[in-house]
């Protein structure tokens, strides 16, 4: 017979076993370039919604991994021909507590409706600067 100790034991070794790989995902996905995100595919008025994860570039795919998701791949993926921004804002208060620090909010036009980025200002920079960049020849709509 199995002792309510043994469970809780093998619980508990669970759970550090999944904050673990998670922990290890997040650093694994940083250090090979990534840049902290929140995201949002519902845009609702009351700041809710907001899921934080990690950016990764990837040709003209940007891969975004929510935090705390044991997935491998990546949650959403972003091209860069399908992409249009359509308004930039701040982040109201009740938004504040589910993003970088600094971060600035981009309303977004995907070719799977519209999503919501927000981003630090350097990950902004970048993220900007890697929309620009499209091959000659290939017309990327841009919002100013």
């Amino acid at each position: 017979m199995v002792g309510i100790a043994e469970v809780v034991g093998v619980v508990l070794f669970l759970a550090a076993l999944v904050l673990t790989y998670t922990a290890w995902r997040r650093v694994r996905l940083l250090r090979a370039g990534g840049v902290h995100v929140a995201l949002r595919s519902r845009v609702e008025e009351n700041g809710r919604g907001w899921q934080l994860g990690v950016g990764r570039y990837r040709g003209d795919e940007f891969a975004w991994y929510r935090v705390f998701s044991l997935r491998a791949g990546p949650d959403r993926t972003i091209h860069r021909s399908d992409f249009e921004i359509d308004t930039r804002r701040e982040p109201t208060e009740p938004e504040a507590y589910a993003m970088p620090v600094g971060a600035r909010v981009l309303r977004c036009k995907t070719a799977s409706g519209e999503v919501e980025i927000a981003m630090g200002p350097d990950a902004l920079t970048g993220f900007l600067s890697w929309l620009e960049s499209a091959p000659p020849g290939r017309s990327i709509p841009w919002a100013s």
